[in-house]
């Protein structure tokens, strides 16, 4: 394990009242202290080196990275929250002591009851993939042998662990975690179908993220040096809190992620699900956040340049210039948004001797990608789009920036805040536009 302590160059003395966001993540964790006027007052990460034992390694980083924020900010600390990846989950027992290893977001493992699956949930629904957090549960139900250690079990997220390590109730999770649970986000409930699962763990009671849960134990106020009155509150995804941390306030407006793969999000007065395309929607108070995923994207830039090159041969690119080359960057055959087609071929011929007209065709291809999966949002009843935010490494890019506006026909900025972290501290401190409505 590593970490480090990036303390503020700003941060404001004598400011009473902080709030901390803790993000997990697939590789480290990361927590980011706000004051109330939103400044960022300090910054602690911690990497993640053996996943032998990933329930122990989670407890030392949340613990770490509380022991890194300065005492001056814990002594006056007000709220936390934590987010984790979606659907990476784990069961324990009714202290909370984990019985088998957490699955991770990505573990495919419940492929093994996707007919149990399909015949339980309702056709079509989001919960329907080898990866969602029910298929997980009903893999632990039904193909292990853990519940004979334990009388009584829970299944939870890796927020709701992590927070219950904090204010110890157990049980508790959010509806951004619960959704591919199969919670019903638009009535608030456990749907009827859930009602007779084949599975004796319980499930997660649900609230809204950032409700205040319970303050935080007494060993740990005594052990970080904390307020006896400091909460904890419900928390969220890693996606979610990414784009908490944009700068939308509006409906209409919009984040793009340009990572490995290209990831949409808009803010949303009307809620959009086609599992057809893989689109489903996330609440945020009485707004939706409407998604789809891509798998175009950095990962298919870095297969043909390397950094160095791509900044570049980027620098060179005429923005206002249209490429006549008609691309679909992927790296292997199949695609999922906007497009659905398993077996969709990637398009990167002809190939251009210079490297800047590839890397333009490459760059405009994405761009188009995009302001597909935008319209297709709208054409299935989204909010019309108004200006997009990007986060990602993408969006160091400026003259790609130009490139997609043209095809987006809307202003397109940079994210105000990158890390989850600071997001989630928004949520803690209950600063979010939307989920308040």
């Amino acid at each position: 394990m590593a970490l480090d302590y990036t303390p503020s160059d700003n941060t404001p003395a004598g400011v009473s009242g902080s709030y901390v966001g803790i993000d997990f993540g697939t590789s480290g964790a990361r927590a980011i202290a706000i004051n109330t006027h939103q400044q960022i007052q300090a910054q602690t990460s911690f990497r993640f080196e053996d996943d032998q034992d990933l329930a122990t390694i989670w407890q030392t980083a949340l613990f770490t990275l509380l022991e890194q924020l300065p005492v001056e900010i814990r002594q006056q600390l007000k709220a936390i929250a934590i987010n984790g990846t979606s659907s990476t989950v784990l069961i324990c027992d009714a202290r909370g002591i984990p019985l088998d290893q957490p699955i991770l977001y990505n573990d495919a493992r419940g492929m093994a009851v996707m007919d149990q699956v399909k015949t339980i949930a309702p056709p079509n629904h989001t919960v329907i993939s080898a990866t969602s957090s029910l298929a997980k549960l009903l893999w632990w139900a039904t193909c292990t042998e853990v519940m004979c250690v334990s009388s009584e079990a829970y299944f939870l997220h890796q927020a709701d662990w992590l927070a219950f390590l904090l204010h110890g109730q157990l049980g508790i999770s959010d509806y951004h975690n619960a959704l591919k649970l199969g919670y019903d986000v638009g009535e608030l409930r456990y749907p009827n179908w859930m009602q007779e699962l084949p599975v004796s763990f319980k499930l997660p009671q649900v609230v809204a993220p950032g409700t205040p849960i319970e303050v935080v134990k007494r060993e740990i106020v005594t052990q970080f040096h904390l307020p006896a009155d400091c909460l904890v509150c419900a928390g969220t995804t890693d996606s979610i809190a990414a784009f908490l941390a944009s700068g939308v306030q509006f409906p209409g407006e919009a984040v793009t992620s340009l990572g490995s793969t290209l990831v949409l999000k808009l803010l949303s007065e009307t809620r959009v699900d086609d599992a057809r395309y893989g689109i489903y929607s996330h609440r945020l108070g009485d707004l939706w956040l409407v998604g789809g995923a891509s798998n175009t994207g950095g990962a298919v830039l870095k297969q043909f340049f390397t950094d160095a090159e791509l900044k570049h041969s980027s620098e060179q690119i005429q923005p206002a210039q249209v490429s006549p080359l008609d691309y679909y960057p992927l790296l292997t055959p199949g695609e999922r948004f906007p497009i659905n087609d398993p077996q969709l071929q990637p398009r990167l011929d002809p190939r251009p001797d210079r490297p800047v007209e590839f890397l333009h065709g490459l760059l405009e291809g994405i761009a188009r990608i995009e302001a597909r999966g935008y319209r297709l949002l709208q054409e299935l009843g989204a909010t019309p789009l108004s200006q997009v935010y990007t986060a990602g490494g993408g969006a160091k890019n400026l003259i790609w920036a130009e490139m997609r506006s043209r095809h987006l026909q809307v202003p397109v900025l940079p994210s105000a805040q990158t890390e989850a972290a600071y997001g989630t501290a928004l949520l803690a401190s209950r600063q979010t536009p939307y989920l308040d409505r």
